[in-house]
């Protein structure tokens, strides 16, 4: 391989490094204050590590559901006021019909038992974007509720 090619070669993986790095979002950088609830199908999903991930499509009239602040939240995540959270939980002011969903790493979405998402499976989850809804649309899963199961993201089952 000639110098010219390595070099290509070189600057093509910090390249996809960077990308990666800069696609991971620590909880730091959401505005934890206000918390959003989505539901909507999942149009691409990715299962992997730092974190699994999905596209979220949602529909027009997002709305948050009535009994959203009963809903019972796993106690192992006694550390985040769940009812609270759910109380307080709105819809996004912007209109994107998508979503870039960070759900929560492999290893814990298997201790929580999270069934493996596929596209066109319909999800719901409250969580956190970046303060005043700002830059692209993307959500971090506080709580994501398949069915009738709710799965508390940052917190593990044991």
């Amino acid at each position: 391989m000639d110098r010219r090619t390595l070099l290509q070669a070189g600057a093509l993986a910090l390249g996809g490094v960077a990308g990666a790095a800069r696609a991971h979002h620590g909880w730091s950088s959401f505005d934890q204050n206000r918390p959003i609830y989505l539901e909507g199908r999942a149009v691409e999903v990715a299962w992997r590590n730092p974190h699994a991930e999905l596209v979220l499509e949602v529909p027009e009239n997002l709305a948050v559901p009535a009994g959203l602040a009963q809903r019972p939240v796993p106690a192992q995540s006694a550390s985040v006021d769940g009812a609270a959270l759910l109380a307080r939980a709105t819809v996004p002011k912007r209109k994107d019909r998508r979503w870039e969903i960070e759900l929560a790493p492999i290893f814990r979405m298997n201790q929580w038992q999270v069934p493996e998402l596929k596209v066109g499976d319909t999800v719901s989850m409250v969580g956190f974007t970046f303060e005043g809804e700002r830059g692209e649309p993307v959500l971090r899963v506080e709580y994501l509720f398949i069915g009738d199961k709710t799965y508390g993201l940052r917190s593990s089952p044991a």
